[in-house]
C-alpha cells in the first residue's frame, strides 16, 4: 500500500495523503486504476495494478487492514506535516479506553457509539473491534468530522474492515441529525470555536470571546447519549482550570456526571501543557448516580509494566465496585 501510494503520489503530485486516498479508492473499485487526463500514464498503471494484486485486503483479520491503515496515516503525518488537531489516536490510548468500557458495556446485546471528532476513524473503529472481540456483541458507529479528506480515510478504512460506521460530514457543532447512542466517544480538538452566532444554544458557550470548541463538543456529545448512557473524552489535563471552565462545571452539575478523570502519561506530549486526560461523564437518568469516589489518578509510564499493571486493576476494581454498582 505504501509503494503504490509514493508512485501515485510522485504521479501526479500530490499530498501522501491525498494519494493514499485515491489510490485506496482504486483498490475498493476492484483494483480499477482510475486515469483522468491521460494520469496516470499507462506504465505507472501498470505497475499500480502489480502493487495491487499483492493486497488481498478482502481476506485479511479487519484488525490487520485497521493497523496497517494507521502505519499509512503515521507516515502521511511526517510527510504532509499534519496539524496536531488532526493526528491520530495512538492505538496505546485506544485500547486503554476499550478496556475500560468492556465492564461497562458487558452484557449488552448491541452498542452504538458516537464520535463527534471521527477523523481518520482509529479511535472509533479500535474501540468498536475491541467490544465486538471482547463482548461478542453488535458495535455500530457514527462519526462526525468536517475535514472531508479524513473522512475520506474514515470511510475507506470502515469499507475496507467490513465495518457498520456511517460518516456524516458537517461541523458537529451544529444540530446533527443523530439518534440517542450508548456510547460518546472523542479525541477532542482543542481550541476555539470561531463561529459565535452558532453556539448561543449551549450552556458551555463562553459569555465573552470564542467558546472553547471541546467544552461545545462535549456538551453536544451527552446530549445525543441515553439517559444512563457513558461519554469518555480525551480532554487536556488542565481542563478544569482555566476561566472558561466555569460554564463547563455549571453544565454538569444539571445534566452528567464526572464519574473519572485519568492522566495519561507525560512522556507521550511534548510538554506540560499538551497533555491530556481521559474523562468519563454519565448522563443523568435510568438509574445513573453519582459514584462515591470519583476516580482520578495518573497513569504510570507504560515503561514501568508493573506500575501499569497495577494501576489498571486498580481502575477495573473501581468499575466493579463503585461505578457499576447496583443501588
Amino acid at each position: 500500500m505504501d509503494q503504490s501510494t509514493e508512485l501515485l503520489q510522485n504521479a501526479l503530485n500530490l499530498s501522501y495523503l491525498d494519494a493514499f486516498i485515491e489510490n485506496a479508492n482504486n483498490m475498493l473499485d476492484n483494483n480499477n486504476v482510475h486515469v483522468e487526463d491521460g494520469q496516470p500514464d499507462a506504465s505507472t498503471v501498470e505497475k499500480l495494478k502489480d502493487l495491487y494484486q499483492q493486497v488481498d485486503y478482502q481476506h485479511m483479520a479487519s484488525e490487520n487492514v485497521r493497523k496497517a491503515i494507521q502505519m499509512i496515516l503515521i507516515k502521511a503525518v511526517a510527510k504532509d506535516k499534519i496539524q496536531a488537531n488532526h493526528q491520530l489516536t495512538p492505538d496505546t490510548i485506544a485500547f486503554i479506553i476499550g478496556y475500560l468500557l468492556t465492564r461497562i458495556f458487558k452484557g449488552q446485546s448491541k452498542i452504538e457509539i458516537l464520535d463527534l471528532a471521527v477523523g481518520s476513524g482509529n479511535l472509533l473503529m479500535s474501540i468498536m473491534h475491541q467490544l465486538a472481540s471482547e463482548l461478542h456483541t453488535d458495535v455500530s458507529g457514527v462519526g462526525i468530522d468536517n475535514d472531508d479528506s479524513l473522512l475520506s480515510i474514515a470511510g475507506i478504512s470502515a469499507e475496507m474492515q467490513k465495518l457498520s460506521v456511517e460518516l456524516v460530514h458537517q461541523d458537529a457543532i451544529n444540530n446533527i441529525l443523530v439518534n440517542n447512542v450508548d456510547l460518546v466517544v472523542s479525541d477532542l480538538p482543542v481550541g476555539y470555536y470561531p463561529i459565535d452566532d452558532n453556539v448561543q444554544n449551549y450552556e458551555t458557550h463562553s459569555t465573552e470571546g470564542h467558546s472553547f470548541a471541546h467544552h461545545l463538543l462535549i456538551e453536544q456529545g451527552m446530549n445525543h447519549v441515553k439517559p444512563g448512557g457513558f461519554g469518555v473524552f480525551l480532554v487536556p489535563s488542565n481542563l478544569f482550570q482555566t476561566k472558561e471552565s466555569k460554564s463547563l462545571l455549571k453544565w454538569m452539575q444539571d445534566k452528567a456526571y464526572l464519574q473519572g478523570m485519568l492522566n495519561l502519561p507525560k512522556e507521550l506530549f511534548t510538554n506540560e501543557n499538551t497533555q491530556k486526560a481521559i474523562m468519563i461523564l454519565q448522563r443523568h437518568g435510568n438509574g445513573a448516580k453519582q459514584v462515591n469516589k470519583i476516580m482520578i489518578g495518573e497513569f504510570p509510564s507504560f515503561k514501568n509494566q508493573a506500575a501499569f499493571q497495577k494501576f489498571i486493576a486498580e481502575i477495573v476494581e473501581w468499575e466493579q465496585k463503585d461505578l457499576l454498582a447496583k443501588s
